[in-house]
């Protein structure tokens, strides 16, 4: 007897059909067709991807540690890497001294958005308080973090991330009912794209809503380092002063990258680090998805967290491109100067219409609002009245860039 014919798409993962295109292929095909005019550069700000030449320690240390291309890397990476990385966290959060246990705490990840996405195939379990689970991410949002909470059976719930509420997550607004069903709560310090770094009291409020209500917070700090006045708190330095029974990361995982820290994002390297409970289980799924960073990369990585000369030079770099977009933009659009990041978050009325006018007229590229949010039904999108621009081009670039962008959008 002959089998039905079910098709193609009987075989697939109907979750799928839940996510919209991704922010860069919407992108492509906002500007299908729109062609800038012959005599404008194309300037590309549409894409977090820093363009400062990479730290030469990254060269050197895989040549030396060339030898090791041959060999299978361990998911846990290695004793150095793991040495660096606690290190380093020790010193950047003011940790004290052997608080921070690198061996049991820390994970090696190809790129954090790998490690953001699979998190919640740890964190969601099939119902939790007797209902669906709930993944909370800030709106905007970086895309993993829904395409995350949907694969793995959850309710992406975007929470309101505006002016009016500092541009992060309002927790007071939480309502218990909520918290009771969440499994996992995406939180982006400083922000992407807003650059707002959550306080010391808005972290210990986060970790103590974690604790209470037994869900994973997943504090995504990739962008901590790039600064403009004051380093940002982390989750980790927060949870250190927490008295908790001996477990002081409880609940918490924080993600580290060097692709914006030291401007290395064809690295493809970052870390998971924290509670070591649920880093022994990320760890043993990860070794079923994940085949580990290769040696010689672990050693530049590990290189790369010991050294902050070169992280100190981008900063200086990122500051001169501050100065020159406010120089331009101050005043206009609601521009504000963030506290961390490298992205400015414009409110120019139509975000795609802006975007297409800044390519058309301008040569220049830049990302609708629209595509980093989400909104309810009946409701308006609250990131369509904005662009978001990244500033990775050099001061003069982005200096003109946005001297361009005043002039075409008036």
């Amino acid at each position: 007897m002959s089998l039905p014919d079910l098709g193609t798409f009987a075989l697939v993962n109907d979750r799928l059909d839940r996510l919209s295109d991704y922010p860069f292929t919407r992108l492509a095909a906002l500007l299908s067709g729109v062609t800038p005019r012959a005599n404008a550069e194309p300037i590309m700000m549409s894409v977090g991807e820093p363009q400062h030449q990479p730290p030469a320690i990254i060269d050197e240390t895989l040549r030396a540690n060339a030898h090791l291309w041959g060999k299978y890397p361990p998911v846990g990476g290695t004793p150095e890497f793991r040495e660096a990385v606690g290190a380093w966290l020790t010193r950047r959060y003011a940790l004290p001294d052997g608080l921070f246990d690198a061996e049991k705490s820390v994970l090696p990840v190809s790129g954090t958005r790998e490690a953001l996405f699979l998190l919640a195939l740890l964190a969601v379990p099939p119902s939790k308080a007797g209902r669906q689970p709930a993944v909370l991410m800030p709106n905007p949002f970086y895309a993993p973090y829904e395409g995350a909470a949907l694969l793995a059976g959850a309710e992406p719930v975007f929470l309101p991330s505006t002016r009016e509420t500092g541009f992060l997550p309002d927790l007071d607004a939480l309502t218990p009912e909520l918290l009771e069903r969440t499994a996992l709560f995406y939180l982006c310090t400083p922000a992407n794209p807003q650059g707002a770094a959550a306080d010391a009291a808005y972290l210990e409020r986060a970790i103590g809503l974690a604790r209470r209500y037994g869900f994973i917070l997943a504090v995504d700090e990739c962008y901590a380092e790039i600064y403009l006045d004051r380093p940002p708190v982390g989750a980790l330095q927060v949870a250190s002063g927490l008295a908790h029974g001996g477990k002081p990361w409880a609940n918490i995982l924080v993600f580290h990258s060097l692709s914006k820290r030291s401007s290395a994002a064809g690295l493809r390297s970052g870390f998971v680090a924290g509670d070591p409970e649920l880093m022994s289980r990320f760890t043993r799924l990860r070794s079923y998805s994940n085949a580990g960073m290769p040696l010689p990369v672990l050693a530049a990585s590990a290189a790369l967290w010991r050294d902050e000369a070169h992280v100190e030079e981008n900063r200086a770099l990122y500051r001169a491109k501050f100065d020159a977009a406010e120089a331009a933009l101050k005043g206009r659009y609601g521009y504000y100067r963030p506290d961390g990041g490298f992205f400015l978050w414009l409110e120019v009325g139509d975000g795609e219409e802006a975007t297409r006018r800044l390519w058309a007229e301008g040569g220049i590229r830049v990302l609708p609002g629209a595509y980093l949010t989400r909104c309810n039904p009946g409701e308006a999108n609250p990131g369509a009245p904005f662009i978001r621009i990244a500033l990775v081009n050099d001061a003069e670039t982005v200096g003109h860039a946005c001297s361009t962008i005043a002039r075409i959008l008036g």
